[in-house]
């Protein structure tokens, strides 16, 4: 009896060991591959198809503890400088010895936009970096990407933070997204993702694709596929100020602290100013604008917003705000033409959700 029991015991602890080997094991991504308490760096290397192949950097803590997967991805846009620098700042700041899980960290994922100072899209193939989701193996350079990105990253991926900014013409205040998506469990992780992030405005971003096959959004593409995923914004006119990058990296260290991923307590954001909604404020003519609000200002519905002169200095325009709310961003140059972006506003909450 005692031996069948020592037997019983012997194969317990023997099959303890196992999980325990199995749970630290290497993790690769494209090129990196890390072992439990080592950090590697590589490359997504997107193959040539009808235009350029593409190599996007990315680097791979594999931690010491075992643990969930978090994946932290910038530079969709690659004149949104401050999200691209802060994501650079926590590959150095991230400790394995410190850390519980994988932290998959990608900070430029549009090569040539950085390369040529092209805002807004990938100069390659004129496509935004975030709007082709889940991508297609066979398309344009932008979608081979975000194929690669999603298969690579986003289906391992236990949970998802979107790091963006100002674009070059846009001057923006900080801000947040969340998106609930109706399941109780995920969208718990996710609101206390984007309230540990620590960013005092948060929009409810409920108008998202549903379509697994056409999530366009890097962070909805991981949201459908059942991944607590949040986006943070910082950083204005393709400048990189010490503030803005503060609140990127010390959020993102407050969220993996709330993940259990780090040591220690988060700091989430006590108050937040939830947003309902964005509304887009547009130019209508080519010419010369001149703002009259800032970022973060508080304006009502028909408030002037700036103006726009011809090339001879008439002025042709008046634009207003067409409702009240918070400037989350407003054009940061003198051009403008039609259909270009004047202002962001964005429309306070009536309650928290």
């Amino acid at each position: 009896m005692r031996l069948h029991r020592s037997i019983i015991a012997i194969a317990f602890l023997t099959l303890l060991c196992c999980r325990c080997v199995s749970a630290q094991t290497s993790f690769t991504v494209g090129t990196a591959s890390a072992a439990p308490g080592q950090k590697a760096t590589g490359y997504l290397e997107v193959p040539a198809g009808v235009d350029a192949a593409t190599s996007i950097p990315v680097i791979v803590v594999n931690g010491a503890k075992p643990g969930k997967i978090l994946a932290l991805v910038s530079g969709a846009h690659g004149t949104e400088y401050t999200s691209i620098i802060a994501i650079e700042k926590l590959i150095s700041a991230l400790d394995p010895a410190q850390v519980s899980g994988i932290v998959i960290l990608v900070p430029l994922v549009n090569i040539s936009s950085f390369e040529q100072k092209v805002p807004h899209v990938n100069p390659i193939d004129n496509k935004s970096m975030n709007r082709f989701y889940p991508g297609k193996a066979d398309g344009t350079q932008t979608e081979r990407a975000s194929f690669l990105i999603t298969k690579q990253i986003v289906d391992r991926c236990d949970y998802l933070i979107d790091y963006h900014g100002g674009d070059l013409d846009e001057s923006l205040r900080p801000y947040a997204y969340w998106g609930p998506t109706g399941r109780e469990e995920q969208d718990r992780i996710s609101k206390q993702m984007v309230l540990a992030f620590g960013l005092d405005h948060i929009i409810i971003w409920r108008e998202r694709p549903t379509d697994p096959t056409a999530t366009r959004y890097l962070d909805n593409t991981a949201s459908v596929r059942g991944k607590p995923s949040i986006v943070v914004e910082a950083g204005h006119a393709g400048t990189v100020e010490s503030d803005d990058l503060a609140l990127l990296v010390n959020g993102t260290l407050s969220t993996m602290r709330a993940l259990k991923m780090l040591p220690g307590d988060p700091h989430p954001i006590e108050n937040p100013v939830w947003l309902d909604k964005i509304v887009d404020v547009t130019g209508e003519q080519l010419g010369i604008f001149y703002p009259l609000v800032k970022r973060g200002a508080y304006v009502e519905a028909g408030m002037k917003l700036g103006y726009v002169t011809d090339f001879f200095g008439k002025v042709i325009a008046e634009p207003r705000a067409p409702v009240a709310g918070v400037i989350l961003h407003v054009n940061a140059l003198p051009t403008l033409k039609k259909g270009d972006n004047i202002a962001n506003i964005g429309v306070v909450a009536s309650h928290a959700p």
